[in-house]
């Protein structure tokens, strides 16, 4: 196969650390990548509130990030299996709800996680007696983290591949279906580590402490972080293959981030609209 020394082959294995096969039943598992990454993402935003607290930008002690952590982990979690079933494997779930707890199978939904962390900030903050806009910015600077990780670890398992091309980084994925017919593709998942995860994060960390957006018109920045990532996520998808149906000619992520960037539009002229009433 003359291909193969044309481009990378994909061999990354899933798994940093795999049991032994003399474990029995316990034998497929393992320590996954996956795993870690969403363990990393939620240790990054921990120590990011923890540093935002101690600069006197958040009203959160160690304590309360704790607890705030934690809703933000069942907001992941739970959004993102739902919204996955919900958007992607709709038919799937309707003929099998049961499909909902089969997470050793895999699947989670980026929007359906931003759903379900927007609905665990707004129970916590009114849970701490605080006002939602606030701690919607502090979320919305710690969130990139864990969508950088993610992506790696989708690039890692040789999921979510790219479109075909002959540029000369293209990767060849095992389990894409036209493997053996030497077709290369984008590793459209690093693509997405930076635009959605690195450029947003930077984007959102130098509103936060280099200009006073929190301060002045608090929520603005959490309605530009949807904005951000709305787009970086439309723009991502061009080199992405889409793994389910189209809509309206559109990748669904594409589809679902149109959603999104309403409503990051939304929230700016909201907070811009609430700040100008109390002034």
């Amino acid at each position: 196969m003359d291909f193969l020394a044309s481009f990378w082959v994909h061999d990354l294995s899933p798994f940093l650390w795999k049991f032994p096969d003399s474990w029995g039943d316990w034998g497929p598992g393992g320590l996954r990548w996956y795993g870690l990454s969403y363990l990393a993402g939620f240790l990054a935003a921990y120590f990011l509130l923890l540093i935002a607290y101690r600069k006197n930008r958040s009203p959160y002690d160690k304590d309360q990030i704790v607890n705030l952590m934690t809703f933000q982990v069942l907001g992941v979690l739970l959004g993102g299996r739902i919204g996955f079933a919900l958007l992607y494997r709709t038919e799937e779930l309707v003929n099998d709800p049961l499909m909902l707890l089969y997470v050793w199978q895999g699947g989670m939904a980026s929007h359906g996680g931003f759903i379900g962390v927007i609905l665990a900030t707004y129970w916590y903050a009114k849970k701490s007696h605080q006002s939602f806009w606030p701690v919607a910015d502090l979320i919305a600077c710690v969130v990139p983290p864990g969508l950088f990780f993610g992506r790696l670890a989708n690039f890692i398992n040789g999921e979510l591949w790219g479109r075909a091309t002959d540029c000369s980084w293209g990767v060849l994925f095992p389990k894409a279906p036209d493997f053996l017919m030497g077709i290369a593709r984008h590793p459209s998942q690093l693509y997405a580590a930076v635009l959605e995860g690195l450029l947003v994060f930077i984007f959102v960390q130098s509103r936060f402490w280099k200009s006073q957006v929190t301060q002045k018109v608090p929520g603005r920045l959490g309605g530009e972080f949807l904005i951000a990532y709305a787009i970086a996520r439309i723009l991502g998808e061009f080199f992405r293959e889409p793994d389910a149906s189209l809509i309206l000619g559109m990748s669904r992520g594409q589809f679902y981030s149109i959603f999104l960037l309403i409503g990051g539009f939304l929230v700016v002229f909201l907070s811009e609209k609430r700040n100008k009433s109390l002034a």
